[in-house]
């Protein structure tokens, strides 16, 4: 990593270099040719000693920063009393996890689970069996919508509105419809006496930073209530503080009846949550659904001390502030030059729109020890954890806009190509 920031002091607490080939591995991820084995707060350290500022959180995962001590010493505690038990028996910290999640929104239910994914699955299971066991009809179909990203199960992949994460997986599970963004007609039109739930995101993350319009949005709504449909809102990349809100949906002023969480709801621990509506528990009975490791002792414990961490610190509203500081400071530094079309986002979700594909400035932001990822060939996502500090913004902000320059005058992209 020639041209990274080094730290060698942290040489003697990480870990061997990992194998060159990860040849015992499926080669599922295009892997980036860094060995990270230590964090903290906004830093990560690589097997070589070389420092970097991370503006990727593990994809909105390590929110609260990397290794947070409160989580920390509750994880810590908790593995010194018990790690497993059943779900047949009752688990104290998940009372005390669903009780911070419906106190803080408009959900009544709550149901643990490992993933984003597996949550999106069980919005999906939910949603089809609230029609067909407490509705009695047999409504199944879940509409999505293009460039969504939903996960990689089979229904979950049906459900996203990407080609590519389908490719070779077929027949693909029946059930799912997708249709355009801000399209009303083409969502009118997909609705039928099968339809049962509509499923969207806030900010759709991975298809390139987009929000969804108000207006749309408020469209959706009036249509679930028309024609009796769920409403289900993926809050998986979205949710604990990452917008400037607790969750995405809080900005636009409407209670789904089911939404989803993962990713910066316990610190990078494995865990999934999906919330819904009271009058959903009756279609969610014993023996309806299930997860060996939803909601473990474990699970519970890094949840409770990231949601109270959150609540205590007021981190939704720090994402705002700091999320409009970080967009501000990007238009002053990138409006000079053509390359940049668009700079859009919600709180700590930034996304920066490039007229020509951007993964060789993410290679050249890891050289200059700089973390951040793409969302679409054309657009650079921003994710810093909701600690960040004003500067460790500037800091990033120098360097990608340094970079963003040197990419837009060398030669490889002209206005207007």
């Amino acid at each position: 990593m020639t041209g990274a920031p080094q730290d060698r002091s942290v040489e003697a607490g990480v870990q061997e270099a990992a194998p060159a080939k990860l040849s015992a591995v499926f080669p599922s991820y295009a892997r980036y040719d860094i060995s990270l084995v230590k964090g903290k707060g906004s830093w990560v350290w690589d097997d070589q000693g070389n420092k970097y500022l991370d503006f990727m959180c593990g994809l909105a995962v390590t929110s609260l920063g990397h290794a947070p001590e409160k989580v920390g010493a509750k994880l810590k505690a908790q593995i010194d009393t018990l790690w497993h038990v059943s779900n047949l028996f009752h688990i104290p910290g998940q009372d005390r996890v669903a009780a911070l999640l419906t106190a803080n929104s408009c959900a009544d239910q709550v149901f643990f689970c490992n993933s984003g994914a597996e949550a999106n699955e069980a919005a999906i299971k939910l949603a089809r069996r609230y029609h067909q066991k407490v509705k009695g009809t047999g409504r199944y179909e879940v509409i999505t919508f293009e460039q969504s990203f939903h996960g990689r199960t089979l229904a979950t992949l049906t459900a996203t509105g990407q080609q590519k994460v389908k490719e070779g997986f077929l027949p693909l599970p029946a059930g799912f419809k997708t249709v355009p963004l801000h399209d009303l007609p083409a969502l009118k039109a997909a609705i039928s006496g099968n339809t049962a739930a509509i499923m969207l995101e806030m900010v759709l993350a991975e298809g390139g930073v987009l929000e969804v319009q108000q207006e749309f949005l408020a469209a959706v709504v009036e249509l679930c209530k028309e024609h009796g449909l769920l409403l289900i809102v993926d809050e998986v990349q979205t949710g604990m503080g990452r917008t400037g809100k607790l969750f995405a949906h809080q900005h636009y002023g409407i209670e789904p009846d089911i939404f989803t969480l993962a990713k910066g709801v316990a610190s990078g621990f494995p865990a999934g949550v999906m919330l819904g509506k009271g009058y959903l528990r009756e279609a969610f009975s014993p023996g309806s659904h299930a997860s060996t490791f939803g909601g473990t002792p474990l699970a519970a414990a890094v949840m409770e001390a990231t949601i109270e961490t959150m609540l205590e610190d007021n981190l939704a509203q720090r994402a705002a502030d700091m999320g409009e500081y970080l967009k501000g400071l990007l238009g002053d530094k990138l409006a000079d030059t053509p390359f940049v079309k668009e700079i859009r986002g919600k709180g700590l979700l930034i996304g920066i729109e490039c007229a020509a594909p951007v993964a060789d400035i993410v290679l050249a932001g890891q050289k200059r020890g700089l973390l951040f990822v793409q969302a679409g060939p054309n657009v650079i996502r921003l994710l810093p954890n909701l600690y960040v500090s004003v500067e460790e913004i500037h800091q990033a902000v120098d360097i990608l806009s340094e970079l963003i320059h040197t990419y837009a005058n060398n030669g490889k992209w002209e206005a207007g190509s």
